[in-house]
């Protein structure tokens, strides 16, 4: 069965970093793309990183809002994706959720697989 557990969420000052890690099943990781979602109450989700899975790849894409700020990256042995957050604002959207998708997009309807989700605080 397919699975994505997201953790790392929590409360930080504005400013501050915190890093998610999303453990995905390892048939998933192997054929996948995984992404970075972020959602605020009664907004759309939207796309924050990708990164390819393959051995011989590492593409990422971001999206502008957090470039500069985030890094995505994996590590295929623990069939791990993870975001690094820097600087932090209070109006960024609170919950971020790991997807997979069979491609490489930022088209959230193109991601099969979502975790539950994390939550993510910035205090002002």
């Amino acid at each position: 069965q397919v699975q994505l557990v997201e953790s790392g969420g929590g409360l930080v000052q504005a400013g501050g970093s915190l890093r998610l890690s999303c453990a995905a099943s390892g048939r998933i990781f192997s054929y996948h793309y995984m992404g970075w979602f972020r959602q605020a109450p009664g907004k759309e989700r939207e796309f924050v990183a990708a990164i390819n899975t393959s051995w011989n790849g590492g593409i990422t894409y971001y999206a502008d809002s957090v470039k500069g700020r985030f890094t995505i990256s994996r590590d295929n042995v623990k069939n791990t994706v993870y975001l690094q957050m820097n600087s932090l604002k209070p109006e960024e959207p609170d919950v971020y959720y790991c997807a997979a998708a069979p491609k490489v997009t930022v088209q959230r309807p193109e991601y099969n697989y979502w975790g539950q989700g994390t939550q993510v605080t910035v205090s002002s």
